[in-house]
């Protein structure tokens, strides 16, 4: 099996991972997500904590398709490839934020049993601009910037050919769709958690699920993963070139 076809392959499970992984999450964080006084509470911490495990896959799952992606799409465009890199270690870094602010809720929680009324009181706004944290990180992480990332992944997708560009269509229409249904989250127009924001990102998940299945199943086209020795010469040299500033 050639280096090409074990990076789609493994490309194709990171995907596969990093949709598996996120799905439960949300449902798992439910009760601190929506429940005030969870942090004065007995609330579910197991939930939270596996809720969190889950997101620590889907982070690393988000970094490793860009890290195994790199090398075959630096072929077709190295500013965009190195882009697209760019973009996943700042989506994984959103998503790790989002955790560490429901892991904080989680500890608070636990050292405040039987606080008194006032101090209930602070914790719990202390709770809500927490929880306010992580929703800012999933509109700007799996929102944003996975609308970014989405459509510069499709682009060289559907420029090179590396794939069937009907798959690379999905991307291209996902990406612009879950971006712009971001925006009109941020600036109000409907809840981040609403029926239309759900159903903007179905075209990216279905996008993702079908680059997977191919890169699994089918791989590349070789043709488009051979490189040629000037390309990796040139590339060389300019890493050199830049090291002597």
């Amino acid at each position: 099996m050639s280096s090409s076809r074990k990076s789609g392959m493994l490309a194709g499970i990171f995907f596969v991972l990093a949709a598996i992984a996120s799905i439960p999450a949300l449902a798992l964080y439910h009760s601190v997500l929506h429940d005030p006084r969870y942090i004065v509470g007995s609330g579910p911490d197991t939930q939270v904590l596996l809720g969190a495990c889950c997101e620590i896959v889907a982070a690393i799952s988000v970094i490793g398709t860009a890290t195994v992606l790199f090398p075959i799409i630096r072929r077709q465009s190295e500013g965009m490839a190195l882009s697209y890199v760019v973009g996943r270690l700042l989506e994984a870094a959103l998503i790790v934020v989002g955790i560490m602010s429901l892991l904080s809720i989680v500890a608070l929680r636990q050292h405040a049993a039987g606080a008194a009324e006032g101090q209930s009181a602070s914790l719990i706004t202390t709770g809500k601009a927490l929880v306010a944290l992580h929703n800012w990180t999933f509109l700007f992480g799996p929102g944003l910037a996975i609308g970014i990332n989405t459509t510069l992944l499709a682009t060289l997708m559907y420029r090179s050919q590396l794939v069937p560009r009907t798959i690379a269509v999905g991307g291209l229409i996902g990406g612009p769709l879950v971006f712009a249904s971001s925006v009109a989250v941020l600036f109000g127009l409907y809840e981040q958690t609403s029926a239309v924001a759900a159903m903007a990102a179905v075209p990216v998940f279905a996008w993702e699920m079908s680059l997977a299945g191919w890169m699994i199943a089918k791989g590349f086209k070789p043709s488009l993963t051979v490189e040629r020795p000037t390309d990796s010469l040139a590339f060389n040299s300019r890493i050199a070139t830049a090291a002597t500033y």
